[in-house]
């Protein structure tokens, strides 16, 4: 399998243990993750070749992070160091109808401060096939947009396959910010990736008629959403996650993909949650890994929705399965019974 390359911020996560709310806890459990690393190191959990490109402190934290993603294979050799610190998030687990909640401790971080030429582009892409990123990694600021930009133009002009998964964030950027600047980029996009709410946020295009709060998903609402996508942008290929939330721990998942020319709906899964942050790097992982490896269109969309689904039952960022746990899934064992 050749070189996937993926760009983005890794921060340290802090986490109080179990179900406690920040207020409470006395300590924290220590682990990393950024939407682009989540997604290497699902490719390397499956045997591909992936690296992921950042910049980290040159201290023990940014050091930790780096080790962190060698432990699971992922190619680390285009790594800066420098700045001033790694960014931090902390998460409190919801439970029952309390959600999630993540609070970002990540301004003037190494990657934040990354200028354009920094990174030699065309050096790093040399032997690789695909590049990855996500709508996170531009709304950091404008600097950090213009290297994005630097990427995806390396990328198109060596020949890469690029996708991005949207990934907004209100706490990083207005719809408006978001809109302006991933206009610019996605004209570089071969394949986009999003959720129930991605496309609306960033570029103003609504579902019609869906509720996941209620779990009233409007198959034909995404459908239309998916083929303005791909007209308005000339994608090649649109995957969207479709999660019905019910409560903290238990959701509906499954996922619509179109590939301008048929529309493929997955499998649907009815999950109870241990850890749903990476959920969607999950998702974008197994596509990318798939599509690389050959699979169908409609095989590569059951493999991406089965590697997320699992996912949700593993703390952290990174999803720690084999391809041969997804596949054993994909193809209908969710029994869950001990395996001997």
């Amino acid at each position: 399998m050749a070189k996937v390359v993926t760009f983005g911020e890794i921060m340290l996560r802090l986490s109080p243990p179990g179900y406690s709310r920040l207020v409470q806890a006395d300590h924290l459990e220590v682990t990393y993750g950024g939407g682009e690393a989540n997604v290497a190191v699902s490719i390397a959990n499956y045997g591909g070749d992936a690296a992921f490109v950042t910049k980290v402190p040159a201290n023990p934290l940014g050091q930790a992070a780096i080790n962190h993603l060698r432990r699971f294979g992922v190619d680390t050799r285009y790594i800066l160091r420098g700045g001033e610190r790694l960014g931090i998030y902390f998460l409190e687990h919801g439970a029952s109808q309390r959600p999630s909640k993540v609070v970002y401790d990540r301004k003037g971080s190494s990657i934040s401060q990354v200028q354009p030429g920094e990174f030699n582009w065309e050096e790093i892409f040399q032997g690789a096939k695909w590049f990855h990123f996500t709508g996170i990694t531009p709304a950091l600021g404008d600097n950090v947009a213009a290297v994005t930009l630097e990427a995806v133009q390396a990328a198109k002009k060596l020949g890469l396959t690029v996708s991005c998964d949207l990934n907004y964030r209100k706490n990083l950027w207005s719809p408006a910010k978001a809109q302006e600047t991933m206009t610019k980029l996605i004209q570089y996009v071969d394949i986009a990736i999003g959720n129930e709410e991605d496309a609306e946020k960033v570029f103003g295009i609504k579902a019609a008629a869906s509720d996941v709060t209620t779990g009233q998903l409007n198959e034909e609402g995404y459908r239309q959403v998916a083929l303005e996508l791909v007209r308005r942008f000339n994608l090649k290929m649109v995957a969207i996650t479709l999660r019905e939330s019910y409560s903290a721990f238990d959701n509906g998942w499954s996922a619509l993909l179109y590939d301008g020319k048929e529309f493929y709906r997955s499998r649907r899964y009815q999950i109870h949650i241990v850890d749903r942050v990476g959920g969607g790097d999950a998702f974008a992982g197994g596509l990318i890994y798939a599509l690389m490896e050959g699979f169908h269109v409609r095989d590569a969309l059951e493999f991406a929705v089965a590697a997320s689904c699992l996912k949700h039952t593993i703390p952290g960022d990174f999803n720690h399965v084999t391809r041969e746990e997804v596949m054993t899934l994909m193809q209908g064992d969710a029994s869950g019974r001990v395996q001997r």
